[in-house]
């Protein structure tokens, strides 16, 4: 697969668009994503990957009514996608953050007017913080229109503000598929019936695709506390194959829409044959999760966190800076077992524990990049954790990030 970068006169009205949007932070808000990192949009392998949006206007200002905020940020992502030739209807994929997931269906009805046709697949999740609340959109486009067509969930009612899945020439795109029974709305008691209903429908839009789960190269479960860790693994490990399980991203957030308390999104190939794995020597084959797994030229690695592996392995390191190190240094390690470098690096996903150590985690990210940044979304899913180490001096996650790479990107300049 060819991969092109973002033209540089489109990237330079790009980042000045994107500076406009992201303005100075108010006082009660985080860092501006500008002061924390990522290029408006990265090209690369056919697909543009955008940095979250959020719903501040050119001017600097923020709309005032919540409809209008969802707009705004949808419309500070086609100003992006449009700076390099493209409209909304390249767009196949959006994560949706929102810091009330109560205002769902307003969010619906805004999207439902904005896509009037095969709206793309969408993820939405409730979190604790967003650099700039109360909502932040995250897209892919694709380049070439040609192959891409909605899917529909088997005995599922239409719904006009997404497509539960997506299909482009070489992929496949699942919107979050919620523990939820699709025609009723009614959630299990049971987590693990739960986490099975999630796991069926998620089975189900990849089946009316003419796929199956062995094609799913990266999964996000979003969970709340409602849903053991525990739980939700056993079920999910006896979906896949063991060591040939997707990359993943587990995280557990605030809310989820309509009352779910886990649903699943992720992202599958059409040929098999485009699919492997990734796994550095230092890592045991894991029946939850590969560290990488490729589709075609394009890499998706699990989330990583500043976790030293090994026999006596854990978080050993207190702060921000020193967990985002071993973070860097371990995702260097799946990249390198692909051949591959942070220069290839297309997008990156953020989770902090305290949204304001922004600059603390873009102090240490930063230097791993020896050219432009990758397209990147940040945010803080849950409240803040209590920074003690347990009585084997583990510390708690501060920070964890995943990426998509894309070969072709090279750059032979130092690593740190």
């Amino acid at each position: 697969m060819k991969s092109a970068l973002l033209p540089i006169a489109c990237f330079l009205v790009a980042v000045a668009s994107w500076q406009a949007q992201s303005g100075p932070a108010s006082p009660q808000s985080a860092p501006s994503p500008g002061e924390a990192m990522g290029s408006p949009a990265t090209e690369a392998g056919g697909y543009i990957y955008v940095s979250g949006q959020g719903p501040r206007r050119p001017d600097g200002s923020i709309p005032t009514q919540f409809a209008d905020q969802v707009r705004q940020a949808l419309e500070n992502v086609r100003t992006v996608i449009g700076a390099i030739g493209l409209t909304m209807d390249h767009v196949v994929y959006v994560h949706v953050y929102l810091e009330n997931t109560e205002r769902y269906s307003e969010l619906n009805e805004v999207f439902a007017d904005y896509f009037r046709k095969d709206p793309p697949a969408r993820a939405v999740l409730g979190v604790a913080r967003l650099p700039e609340p109360p909502i932040q959109i995250t897209a892919v486009a694709v380049r070439d229109l040609q192959g891409k067509q909605p899917v529909l969930e088997k005995n599922s009612p239409a719904n006009k503000a997404y497509s539960p899945g997506m299909l482009t020439h070489d992929r496949l795109f699942v919107s979050t598929m919620p523990g939820s029974d699709p025609a009723s709305g009614s959630v299990p008691q049971d987590p693990a019936a739960e986490v099975n209903l999630a796991l069926d429908r998620m089975k189900s839009v990849l089946q009316a695709a003419g796929l199956s789960m062995a094609h799913l190269v990266f999964v996000n479960p979003y969970l709340t506390s409602e849903v053991p860790m525990r739980i939700m693994n056993q079920q999910y490990a006896q979906r896949f194959e063991f060591g040939n399980t997707p990359g993943r991203a587990t995280i557990e957030v605030s809310s989820l829409p309509q009352g779910a308390h886990i649903a699943y999104t992720g992202v599958a190939v059409r040929d098999l044959s485009q699919r492997r794995a990734i796994r550095p020597k230092n890592m045991p084959p894991s029946p939850t999760a590969s560290p990488c797994v490729f589709a075609g030229d394009t890499l998706y690695c699990s989330a990583k966190s500043g976790f030293i592996p090994g026999p006596n392995g854990g978080v050993y390191a207190a702060t921000t800076v020193d967990q985002t190190r071993q973070t860097m240094r371990n995702l260097l390690d799946n990249l390198e077992e692909a051949d591959m470098n942070y220069s290839q690096v297309v997008s990156t996903t953020i989770y902090l524990d305290d949204l304001s150590d922004a600059p603390l985690f873009a102090k240490v990210y930063r230097k791993y990049f020896s050219g432009s940044l990758p397209a990147e979304t940040m945010l803080q899913q849950i409240k803040s954790t209590e920074r003690k180490p347990d009585a084997e001096g583990h510390y708690p996650d501060l920070e964890q990030m995943s990426l998509i790479a894309v070969r072709g990107q090279r750059d032979s300049g130092p690593r740190p």
